[in-house]
């Protein structure tokens, strides 16, 4: 039977194996592997609620292994070390528990087609520094160890009372900066009604740092300037046209010489390709680590492997580049399931073309701004307030509805929204 793996449980790699395994593994037709080095799965775009504590991961992620058992495929949980292109194998390193106790061995996998769907790291551009003081978003593993510094700071200051301020500093005015900036304030407001009176929102200063000449940088003008309005208001200190040179222990060095202090900081600015892929020396990549692929998704040079979400490089018709977005993996991965169930039939393989929905950015409750429809239409259309944040939401309910199936995704969000009649509005552990 013919082996279909997936490296990579993100938005593109988990809704892929869900459907393969409807399609494929139940009727027995192949058997579909999903690979993971993480146990549990978040949507990457809710990772600065997870910072936060308004997301908790124990309760709204979906387990690897109970959601493969449902949908027709196999859960393998390890990290992706090696290729072997030619003799279609992939090697997982062993794995170690928190005391250093080997937990899995070193494995092998064979297979017939491999998808990766590595998804993206932090790229600090070799800035010094900032790999040693800095705080990253990739993963929720990592988001969680900020949210436990965060709510360390905020019991330091409660307890020094209205002495002290806490002072944050994120750099990188895209989306992940602009949205936790927003988030950051509204937690803090939430803090005097679970016993944290003295931590104010007077008491957090925040300061977003963006190289270009305004944040949202790869979204309309119109949404940068909305976003910059909304921050401004909450208190946060937007410095646009500001490069930092280094990261020191008490906060960022700029490249004028100015001294940007803080308790807290965060390494926002920019993405790449996990390094291992370039170390494979397997594939054709660019600058920043992605795959270069074909029109079909297939890794340009390589047999019977695809590249879906952040890693992969797709060059469009006119000479653009498919941007690593959410909605990019989720087409991406629809254009290889219909690819894959058309190599089984024995049918010509489509090209992938990306559509663009539009962009949206979520300052917690207190906006949501962004465009709809994109190049659909040929222009855009400006949205926010209630209209936005309702179609923000539902591109997490598409990911829950792709991920679960209509039934299932229904409960769930009916379990969400119980849930949280019990339990507090934010983690405070």
């Amino acid at each position: 039977m013919e082996q279909i793996v997936i490296i990579g449980g993100g938005a593109g790699g988990l809704e892929l194996a869900t459907q393969l395994g409807h399609r494929l593994g139940r009727k027995g037709k192949a058997n579909i592997t999903l690979v993971d080095k993480n146990r549990t799965h978040i949507w990457k775009p809710l990772l600065h609620e997870v910072a936060t504590g308004s997301l908790d991961t124990s309760v709204d992620g979906v387990v690897y292994h109970a959601h493969a058992a449902r949908h027709g495929y196999i859960f393998q949980l390890g990290e992706f070390c090696d290729l072997d292109a030619e003799n279609k194998t992939i090697t997982l390193a062993p794995s170690f528990d928190s005391e250093g106790d080997q937990v899995l061995p070193e494995r092998k996998l064979n297979y017939d087609k491999l998808v990766l769907a590595v998804g993206s790291v932090s790229n600090d551009f070799g800035t010094p520094g900032v790999a040693e003081h800095c705080y990253f978003l990739d993963s929720h593993t990592q988001a969680e160890r900020f949210h436990h510094g965060l709510i360390n700071n905020f019991l330091r200051i409660n307890q020094k009372g209205t002495a002290d301020n806490l002072e944050i500093a994120i750099v990188g005015g895209g989306a992940t900066g602009v949205e936790l900036s927003a988030e950051l304030y509204h937690v803090a407001d939430l803090l005097k009604s679970y016993g944290l009176p003295k931590m104010t929102t007077q008491q957090l200063k925040i300061s977003l740092i963006e190289a270009g000449p305004r944040i949202l940088p790869a979204l309309p003008e119109r949404i940068s300037l909305a976003a910059r309005k909304e921050l401004m208001r909450l208190g946060v200190n937007v410095r646009e046209s500001v490069r930092v040179a280094s990261a020191v222990a008490d906060g960022f060095m700029t490249s004028e010489g100015e001294m940007i202090q803080a308790d807290m900081m965060i390494w926002a600015a920019g993405v790449k390709a996990p390094d291992f892929i370039r170390r494979l020396s397997v594939f054709q990549t660019n600058r920043s680590n992605q795959i270069l692929v074909q029109p079909t998704l297939e890794a340009k040079g390589v047999d019977d492997i695809w590249v879906i979400g952040d890693c992969c490089a797709c060059e469009q018709p006119d000479g653009s580049w498919v941007p690593p977005r959410a909605q990019s993996a989720h087409q991406m991965a629809a254009c290889v399931l219909d690819n894959l169930i058309a190599l089984t039939k024995g049918h010509t393989l489509k090209p992938y073309v990306y559509q663009d929905h539009g962009s949206l950015v979520n300052l917690s409750r207190y906006s949501t701004v962004g465009s709809l429809m994109g190049n659909l239409m040929g222009n855009s259309m400006f949205i926010e307030g209630r209209i936005a944040r309702f179609v923000y939401i539902s591109l997490y309910r598409m990911h829950q509805i792709a991920i679960h199936g209509w039934p299932k995704a229904i409960l769930v969000i009916l379990a969400e929204k119980l849930g949280k009649v019990v339990r507090p509005k934010m983690k405070l552990h």
